[in-house]
């Protein structure tokens, strides 16, 4: 079955492992966030460091490190997390990416643009810390 909009893993990664992360004050391993959420321990190391990158989180090494915050997460917003990922989220005129269309008017009626829109909105109004609870 086709899906009209898809997250990709390595974004799901990021926003569940920072709620994760947001929950445990003392820090929490690529491991133990593997086994809470079932993905893959090394595309979480992965993903995580890009998040450290970002200035995002702290990484601790050793048998006692971990992740932990590194902005408080009222201030930070899905969208924060998920351009960490996927760059920055980009609304352009035709979902083709052509310069010069042959038609009047957008076939789409411009739909992709609205959805990206809605969904840019969506990620920006969304504070880490709503899902602490």
């Amino acid at each position: 079955m086709s899906k009209i909009f898809a997250l990709s893993e390595a974004a799901s990664i990021a926003i569940h492992s920072m709620v994760l992360i947001s929950r445990n004050a003392e820090g929490i391993n690529a491991v133990k966030i593997a086994e809470f959420t079932g993905f893959s321990k090394n595309h979480i190391a992965k993903v995580l460091q890009r998040l450290v990158k970002s200035d995002l989180l702290k990484s601790v090494r050793g048998p006692s490190g971990g992740f932990t915050m590194k902005r408080d997460p009222k201030d930070l917003t899905l969208l924060d997390i998920y351009q960490a990922i996927e760059g920055p989220i980009e609304l352009t005129d035709c979902p083709l990416a052509y310069e010069i269309c042959n038609f009047d008017r957008c076939l789409m009626g411009n739909v992709i643009n609205k959805l990206t829109s809605e969904f840019r909105k969506f990620l920006q109004d969304q504070t880490l810390s709503a899902y602490l609870n």
